[in-house]
Parts: C-alpha cells; sequence; structure tokens
C-alpha cells in the first residue's frame, strides 16, 4: 500500500498552494503564446467587417462607429454635401468622359500601402486592408500610396473634373474632392501643399498637392489615400485606374 501510496505521489506533483497540479492542455499553451491574441482578433475584426459589409450594404460610406470598436470606412462626404457646389451642366466635368483615370502618383515611385478591403478577398488579403488606429478598425475604402523612402510625393487629379472639397479634416487630414462625369468622384487624404480650392478647374494630371499626414494612419507616415466613388459608393480604384498601371503590386 505505501508503495503505491509512494508511486502515486511521484506521479502527482504538488502546486506551490499543496493542491494537486495539473498539466495545462495543448490549448492553452497555444493561447499562452504572445503572437496569437493578436492574431486572432484581427482575424475576428475582419470576419465582423466583412459581415456589416454584407449586411449593411457593399460600397457604403459610413462613419458610425460599431459595437464591436470596428469601422466601415474612411469616407464622409455625401452627395447631399456637395450637392449645389458644382453645376449640372459642367463642361470640365463632362470632359472626362472620354478619359481612363490614370494614378494619382507615378506608380514607378510609390508602393501600395494599404490595398482596398473586398468582403470577397482572401482572409489575407481582407487582414491586410484594415486600417487601425488606436483600439479601433477601418475596412479601407480606397488604396494608401506612399514611397519607400517616405518622401513627399507629387499628388495628380487622376481625372479632369472640378473640385468640390478643399479642406482640412482632424483624421484625414487635408482633403480634396473632385467631381467628374458618370457620378464619379475622386477622392484624395492625407496632403500637404494643396495647390487648389473648391471651385478649380482641373486637367487631368495636374498636380494638386504633395502627399502628407494624417492622424487616422499615421503608421504610414507619408502617403496618400486614395478613393473613388460613384453615386455615393466606394469601389475598388484599381478596377479604373490605366491599363498600363493597374498590374502594379503590393510591396513589402
Amino acid at each position: 500500500m505505501s508503495d503505491n501510496k509512494s508511486k502515486f505521489n511521484e506521479e502527482a506533483p504538488k502546486n506551490g498552494m499543496g493542491g494537486t497540479a495539473v498539466k495545462p492542455s495543448a490549448w492553452r499553451k497555444l493561447m499562452a503564446k504572445k503572437w496569437v491574441a493578436p492574431s486572432a482578433f484581427l482575424a475576428a475584426a475582419a470576419i465582423i467587417v466583412t459581415l456589416m459589409w454584407l449586411y449593411g450594404g457593399a460600397g457604403e460610406t459610413s462613419n458610425k462607429p460599431a459595437s464591436t470598436d470596428v469601422e466601415v470606412s474612411q469616407g464622409t462626404t455625401t452627395d447631399e454635401q456637395t450637392e449645389g457646389q458644382v453645376p449640372a451642366d459642367d463642361p470640365m466635368v463632362d470632359k472626362s468622359e472620354g478619359e481612363t483615370m490614370q494614378w494619382p502618383a507615378d506608380h514607378s515611385q510609390v508602393k501600395v500601402a494599404a490595398p482596398f478591403y473586398e468582403a470577397t478577398a482572401s482572409n489575407e488579403d481582407r487582414l491586410a486592408a484594415l486600417i487601425q488606429t488606436d483600439n479601433k478598425f477601418f475596412a479601407n475604402m480606397g488604396i494608401d500610396l506612399a514611397q519607400k523612402d517616405d518622401k513627399a510625393f507629387d499628388v495628380t487629379a487622376a481625372l479632369s473634373g472640378r473640385v468640390t472639397v478643399s479642406e482640412q479634416h482632424p483624421l484625414n487630414g487635408n482633403m480634396i474632392e473632385i467631381k467628374h462625369a458618370d457620378g464619379l468622384v475622386t477622392v484624395y487624404h492625407s496632403l500637404s501643399n494643396v495647390q487648389v480650392k473648391v471651385g478649380d478647374e482641373v486637367t487631368q494630371g495636374t498636380v494638386i498637392a504633395k502627399a502628407g499626414r494624417d492622424e487616422l494612419e499615421k503608421d504610414l507616415g507619408v502617403h496618400l489615400h486614395f478613393e473613388v466613388r460613384q453615386d455615393g459608393k466606394a469601389i475598388n480604384p484599381s478596377t479604373l485606374l490605366e491599363s498600363g498601371a493597374a498590374d502594379t503590386k503590393t510591396q513589402n
């Protein structure tokens, strides 16, 4: 009997409080690893954003925070805000109808620092398109362009049109919006040295500002946040960029 008791004691070591120590399960060991919790949180955030996208309407812009601290868009301007600023029959707006959208920067010098959020993309691509600021996540409703050396670069009008917004935003930094034909609006955030004002006519390729910094995407450093909206809904700019540059891939 004493031999059996001794054997039991050897197999069941005591913890510091005198109780029998329990070996941690494989699941607890996994959760103890430092990288697991952040990765799981990011994956959950991507799933939540996708569900919000699917059930709330793909491409709709909103600044209303979700209960999970995931926000859907960086866009703030609605059709109502720009209504009346541009004549219904504007020849400068109509000029863009025959143009092919160009990159708003020299695509040979910039990289895509953050892609557009597509609900149907792979989990990896959706994670790459989440923008984190403090404890909140945003689905990227545009693309973010930056140079490897973190230097400022010229920002140009992707299409001809008329400037409807030119202002400073507390999160998005200096921003410009330009109206074009077919209900298209191009949006430029995180700017410095802005060269245009509301009402100005701009021709495709005209320098309108330089890339700068903003509070929302401060981790990206000097960059340009570029959006394209059609009838108020955000669409992937890459689908409209000129074919010669559309195959530019995200660089690490």
